[in-house]
C-alpha cells in the first residue's frame, strides 16, 4: 500500500476568489465568476465571456522584479503556493529540502507570450524578440518558480495532459509521496489562457459557449449546454506523508487513498463514446484504495458543459457504478468558474477536500433542463450531509483520463 498521504494546505486563485476560504464561500453560496471578456476586443469573436481572474496584483504576492519575470500562468501558481505554504505552517528550515518536492503542470503555459512575441517577430525582426521569452513560456516555469520561491529542492515535475493537468500532478504528487521519493509534494495546476489566440483556438474547434448571457453559459449536464467557457487561475496544495504531519502537528484535512488513469486510444479531442476509457480510470482509482463503488456517495465531475463530454462522462460513470449510478450525487464546479484547463482538477481537488470536510455537496449551478439520455443525479440543489469519499474525475484531449479519491481523514 506504500505511505500514507494526507492534505495539510491549500492555496487558490480562481474567477470567484483569490483565496480558498474566498472561494469556497462563493461556492458554497452558487456565485458565477462569468462576464464580458475585458483583456481583448472581443467583436469579431462568437465566443464573448469568460471566467476571468478580478483584482489580482503579482506584486502582491511576491517580489515586483520576480513577477516581471513571471508569465500570468506562472504568477498564479506562485500566489496559490504562498497560499498553500502558509496554510501547511511548514516551515522550511525545520525540512530537508531535498524532500519537499513540486508537481505543478499547466496544459499550454503562456499563450500571451507567444502572441506578444511573434508580433515583435513579424513586425521588428528576431533581435527584437524579449531574451526571456522561452524561459517565460515554457509550462514547466509554474514547477520552476514555486520551487525557487519557496527553496523545494526535491523531485519537481510538470504533468502536461490537457485538461487532465491539474489531477494527474496532485496524482503523480501522491505517488512520489506514498512510495517515499518525497515527505511533501506541492501539488496542482495553473493556467493563464484568457487572451485573443487561445479564446480563438477553442472557438475553432466549437467546443466553446457562445452564449451572451453570463447565467446561462456554463451549463453541465444540462439539455441547453453549449460548450465550455474558458476559465483561469491555480489550485496548489501540499501532500504530506501522514506520520511527517502528525509529527509536526500540521492540520490535516482529508486523505488521498486512490489515483487511477487510462487512455481512450480514440481521438484527439473526442472522449471514448461508450465512456469506458473514463470507466476504468475511476475504477483503477477505487481498486487503488481498496474501496468498492457502493461505498462511493459522491463525484466531482469533469462536467465541462460540452455535449459530448458530459453526455460520455455519463456513460462512464454508469459503467464504473453500475446501478449504484443512481444513487450518487455528481456535481461539476465548472458551472461557476468555468473550464480552468491545466488548472480545473487543482482547484476541483480543493473542492473535494472542502466539501468531505464540511459535509456539503454544492449544486450544478445553471442545471435546469434534463437531457433524455443523461438521467443522473446532477445535483441541482446543493445538499447537507457526511460525504466520507469524493471522486475527482479529469479528462483531457488526446484522451487522459484521470480520477482521485479523497477520503475523509480519521486519524
Amino acid at each position: 500500500m506504500g505511505r500514507r498521504v494526507v492534505v495539510t494546505g491549500m492555496g487558490a486563485i480562481t474567477p470567484i476568489g483569490l483565496s480558498v476560504e474566498e472561494f469556497w464561500k462563493n461556492v458554497k453560496e452558487g456565485t458565477i465568476g462569468f462576464g464580458e471578456i475585458t483583456r481583448f476586443d472581443t467583436t469579431d469573436y462568437k465566443s464573448k465571456l469568460a471566467a476571468e481572474v478580478k483584482g489580482f496584483e503579482g506584486k502582491n504576492y511576491m517580489d515586483f522584479k520576480a513577477a516581471k519575470r513571471m508569465e500570468l500562468f506562472s504568477q498564479y501558481a506562485v500566489a496559490a503556493a504562498k497560499e498553500a505554504m502558509e496554510d501547511s505552517g511548514l516551515d522550511m528550515e525545520k525540512e530537508d529540502p531535498y524532500m519537499v518536492g513540486c508537481a505543478i503542470g499547466s496544459g499550454i503555459g503562456s499563450i500571451p507570450a507567444m502572441e506578444r512575441e511573434h508580433s515583435k517577430l513579424v513586425e521588428k525582426g528576431p533581435s527584437k524578440v524579449n531574451p526571456l521569452f522561452v524561459p517565460l513560456m515554457i509550462s514547466n516555469m509554474a514547477a520552476g518558480n514555486v520551487s525557487i520561491q519557496f527553496g523545494l529542492k526535491g523531485k519537481n515535475i510538470n504533468v502536461v495532459t490537457a485538461c487532465a493537468t491539474g489531477t494527474n500532478t496532485i496524482g503523480e504528487a501522491f505517488r512520489s509521496v506514498q512510495h517515499g521519493e518525497a515527505d511533501i509534494m506541492f501539488a496542482g495546476g495553473t493556467e493563464g489562457a484568457v487572451c485573443p489566440l487561445g479564446i480563438a483556438g477553442f472557438q475553432a474547434l466549437t467546443a466553446l459557449s457562445t452564449s451572451e448571457d453570463p447565467k446561462r453559459c456554463s451549463l453541465p449536464f444540462d439539455k441547453n449546454r453549449s460548450g465550455f467557457v474558458m476559465g483561469e487561475g491555480a489550485g496548489v496544495v501540499v501532500l504530506e506523508e501522514l506520520e511527517h504531519a502528525k509529527a509536526r502537528g500540521a492540520k490535516i484535512y482529508a486523505e488521498v487513498v486512490g489515483y487511477g488513469c487510462s487512455a481512450d486510444a480514440y481521438h484527439i479531442t473526442s472522449p471514448e463514446e461508450s465512456g469506458s476509457g473514463a470507466a476504468r480510470a475511476m475504477e483503477n482509482a477505487m481498486k487503488d484504495a481498496f474501496v468498492n463503488p457502493e461505498e462511493i456517495t459522491y463525484i466531482n465531475a469533469h462536467g465541462t458543459g460540452t455535449h459530448h463530454n458530459d453526455l460520455f462522462e455519463t456513460r462512464a460513470i454508469r459503467l464504473a457504478f453500475g446501478e449504484h449510478a443512481q444513487a450518487l450525487k455528481i456535481n461539476s464546479t465548472k458551472s461557476m468558474i468555468g473550464h480552468l484547463l491545466g488548472a480545473a482538477g487543482a482547484v476541483e481537488f480543493i473542492t473535494c477536500v472542502k466539501e468531505v470536510e464540511e459535509g456539503f455537496i454544492h449544486r450544478t449551478v445553471g442545471y435546469e433542463t434534463p437531457d433524455e439520455e443523461m438521467d443522473l443525479n446532477y445535483c441541482k440543489e446543493s445538499y447537507e450531509e457526511e460525504v466520507p469519499y469524493a471522486l475527482s474525475n479529469s479528462l483531457g484531449f488526446g484522451g487522459h483520463n484521470a480520477s482521485i479519491l479523497i477520503k475523509k481523514y480519521e486519524g
